[in-house]
């Protein structure tokens, strides 16, 4: 009886801390029919799919760049995620921005942590997808959470990934496994760490600790945009040429 207790409550634990599933499809069925750049792509992950939407460069292009949201939205959310999408495909990206492991609407920022295994799948899919499209260069943009997430897949899974930018990224995260700081001390691929002069207090107060961090990477940037908030609001021109202008410089 005690063993099947166990095995009973770990399904239901394992139910509790996987990705909301079915928010992740009423995000879909509100975003899908809301794209006006790009299309929706569902990458098959695990026995669902989840959904990203690709948006093709104006001019042909082999650069692709995979775009991550933060905590509990999706990958057309208004603030930075959808400018930086739309835009950086107007500059010779191809996009493909694509939908993270969610939780409810009240979820506190560390429920999230037990979710982190789900990260490196989707973003496996995110760059077989473009590779298949013949990108020759791969980069993730990310922001918030999505940025410590992605940092945390840079520097724990074999990518084929060339540089992050990193926008809006905190160091506050009580698990070591998870805090950026201790991703950026594994990563040494180009680094831009981007962020608001008005950012929240837990990406302003860390950025000390996460240059420290990225000491022995060369490649490593700390940028502050002048009177930018955490999502870039009314500094969305800003916030589209410091990533524009710094990977031209890679």
């Amino acid at each position: 009886m005690k063993f099947i207790f166990l095995l009973l409550m770990s399904g239901v634990f394992s139910s509790v801390l996987a990705s909301d599933i079915a928010k992740e499809k009423r995000w879909a069925d509100q975003v899908v029919d809301s794209i006006m750049d790009g299309e929706a792509e569902w990458l098959k992950i695990e026995g669902h799919e989840v959904l990203s939407i690709y948006t093709e460069a104006e001019e042909e292009s082999h650069k692709g760049m995979i775009v991550v949201h933060g905590t509990g939205i999706h990958p057309n959310w208004d603030q930075v995620v959808k400018p930086v999408r739309v835009e950086m495909a107007a500059l010779g990206w191809n996009t493909l921005s694509v939908q993270m492991p969610i939780l409810h609407n009240e979820a506190e920022y560390a429920e999230y942590v037990p979710l982190y295994p789900e990260i490196a799948p989707r973003l496996q899919a995110a760059e077989d997808f473009l590779l298949a499209k013949g990108m020759k260069e791969l980069v993730i943009v990310a922001h918030s959470q999505g940025a410590t997430m992605a940092s945390y897949y840079l520097a724990n899974h074999d990518h084929r990934i060339n540089a992050l930018v990193a926008i809006g990224m905190g160091a506050t995260q009580k698990q070591s496994h998870v805090n950026s700081a201790g991703s950026l001390k594994k990563i040494n691929i180009p680094v831009l760490d981007l962020y608001g002069s008005d950012d929240l207090p837990g990406v302003l107060e860390t950025s000390a600790l996460r240059a420290s961090a990225a000491k022995h990477n060369k490649a490593y940037k700390q940028q502050v945009v002048q009177g930018a908030e955490h999502f870039f609001d009314d500094k969305n021109e800003q916030l589209i040429e410091a990533i524009n202008q710094w990977l031209e410089q890679l």
